[in-house]
């Protein structure tokens, strides 16, 4: 019961004013700021706002691992939709989100997502599926940003599910390292299928960079697996 009031009373208002407030900034900003940087700044206020209200504290381990000023491919396991919200104000890069197609039509979020110069990828459709990584690519070329992406493509609420080539072709197209992350946490504080928001403490782990330079694009499945296991000893489960 407490739980409940704490959601209707502090959690789910918080969210609702963070959202409208800061993504109509966004969204207003985006006709004048043309590079998404002014957005990133604004989605990680509006993450920091939505971690407070929902009661939700971080620890980060190897900060250092990420360079301020560099392009990276970032990778994560992915428990829980609060997820992008934790990693949003923690790694100190300007990076864009790699998401699925249907986030894009979601209400203010995903028009801010297009404005912000995000990337839609469609995981069931192929072809579409490898243009989305080709633009990705040229996007971190081009703006010398970083991007960030789940590449189990999908949450899950097993140990780690099997990753997609996506990340690796990206990373190997760009030239750029790859960057396993863990979330260890973020699946108690908002459980699968579940509305209710548990305050709690959230880990963000953070490993040392995979170089990709002069990988051919056959490799990508190498360095998959080679990411897949990073990621699964930052949360300590086995790689299979």
């Amino acid at each position: 019961m407490l739980l409940f009031l704490r959601n209707l009373l502090i959690s789910y208002p918080g969210i609702l004013l963070a959202t409208v407030i800061l993504g109509t900034a966004s969204v207003f900003v985006s006709f004048f700021s043309k590079t998404g940087r002014t957005q990133h700044a604004i989605s990680r206020a509006w993450a920091r706002w939505l971690l407070w209200a929902c009661g939700v504290k971080i620890r980060v381990e190897g900060a250092g691992n990420i360079p301020p000023g560099g392009s990276y491919v970032l990778v994560s396991n992915h428990r829980s939709y609060l997820d992008s919200p934790i990693v949003l104000p923690l790694v100190d890069v300007q990076f864009r989100f790699l998401a699925k197609n249907s986030v894009f039509y979601w209400p203010v979020i995903g028009f801010h997502l297009r404005r912000a110069g995000h990337l839609p990828v469609h995981y069931d459709n192929p072809r579409e599926s490898l243009k989305s990584m080709a633009a990705a690519a040229r996007t971190i070329q081009q703006k010398g940003i970083s991007i960030l992406l789940f590449p189990e493509a999908g949450r899950t609420m097993g140990d780690l599910d099997p990753f997609k080539d996506g990340a690796a072709y990206i990373a190997i197209k760009a030239g750029v390292p790859v960057v396993p992350m863990g979330l260890l946490g973020s699946l108690e504080v908002l459980p699968t299928g579940s509305a209710l928001i548990r305050p709690g403490t959230v880990t963000l782990k953070i490993g040392e960079p995979i170089p990709t330079i002069d990988l051919p694009l056959s490799e990508r499945t190498r360095l998959t697996q080679t990411m897949y296991r990073r990621v699964a000893e930052l949360i300590g489960v086995p790689a299979a």
